[in-house]
């Protein structure tokens, strides 16, 4: 179904990078729920623009979420947040965007059951739904936020709305299960994330998946089968708290990972640590397997029993365990 003639209404998108095009596509997502490229193509009248360059453009905008396991499949996000985020990050020309935020409102509303914002439980048993509600919390936290993050994912691996938050001056905490290490390149991409802005690091297990906004509002999920999706949203009270109480004692005893462009200049062997050895260091005390760690330092599995042999010797330890506390007292971590 095409999306509805819009109001006339003095709006100008251009001024948060919408052009006509990619409005109309916005708000055939809006009136849709959920939707994919070829459904862009078949039911928008656009002008040999390309459909899923602009699904991209506006999911960057963190105005709609692309579904983790569905290629090409996106759903809307709450525009009274996501919009009024955007917005709030241009100078100019803010009150004439923000006009148009009730209308999509309503048109969000017609598939969604998001919802308000007063203070309660939300129960939540619907993948697109759990989505928004964390692409919610990331646009409108002001401080803090924290996360327990491990697989299965609800949202595609990317997270565009992360680095606007980190702009913000938001400190940003991770805890990562080792099984992330499971996934090629999530090595690469979790040191990135460090250097970046993020303050990650990897626990052995996570009981749940967890998002803590200022301390104010958590999303933890309730059932982590990927078919059947459930999660609880908490706004405020002692619940809140014992969360972030939970998620501080995970954070105490989690490894740090060190930013990509920290192991530059290392020193020699005996004054200190190697060139890779504090990435070796964090990744033995993940508790990740060899094969996982072999392939995000791109090491065969007899190299890295070498250097992990090599490493427990200069580090006096008998174990992994021994290694990381001996680590710990040299100031290596």
């Amino acid at each position: 179904m095409a999306p509805d003639p819009e109001p006339e209404l003095d709006s100008d998108f251009q001024a948060v990078g919408i052009d006509d095009d990619t409005r109309l596509v916005y708000r055939y997502v809006l009136a849709q729920g959920t939707v994919r490229v070829e459904d862009v193509g078949a039911e928008v009248p656009l002008e040999g623009t390309d459909p899923a360059g602009m699904l991209a453009r506006l999911r960057a905008a963190g105005l709609i979420n692309r579904t983790s396991g569905n290629d090409g499949e996106y759903t809307a996000v709450d525009p009274r947040v996501a919009l009024r985020a955007l917005t709030d990050r241009t100078a100019a020309q803010l009150d004439r965007v923000r006009s148009t935020i009730p209308d999509l409102a309503g048109l969000f509303e017609q598939t969604s059951d998001v919802a308000g914002s007063g203070a309660g439980v939300h129960v939540i048993d619907d993948p697109a739904l759990i989505g928004a509600w964390y692409t919610r919390m990331e646009h409108e936290v002001t401080g803090e936020f924290m996360a327990f993050d491990r697989p299965p994912y609800v949202l595609a691996d990317e997270n565009p709305v992360e680095p606007l938050a980190l702009a913000r001056g938001v400190q940003w905490r991770a805890v990562y299960a080792a099984e992330v290490l499971d996934l090629p390149g999530a090595w690469a991409e979790l040191r990135h994330a460090a250097s970046v802005g993020e303050q990650a690091r990897i626990a052995r297990s996570l009981p749940t998946k967890l998002a803590i906004a200022d301390r104010r509002t958590a999303l933890v999920s309730s059932n982590l089968d990927p078919q059947h999706p459930g999660a609880v949203v908490v706004e405020g009270g002692p619940l809140v708290d014992l969360l972030v109480a939970t998620f501080e004692a995970v954070w105490a005893d989690a490894v740090e990972i060190p930013p990509a462009d920290s192991l530059a200049g290392a020193t020699a062997p005996d004054r200190g640590p190697g060139k890779d050895d504090r990435a070796l260091l964090a990744l033995l005390g993940s508790g990740a397997k060899d094969e996982a760690i072999a392939r995000e330092l791109g090491l065969s599995e007899r190299t890295l029993r070498r250097r992990s042999a090599d490493l427990l010797r200069r580090l006096g330890a008998a174990n992994r365990f021994q290694a990381g506390v001996q680590a710990v007292r040299k100031g290596w971590l």
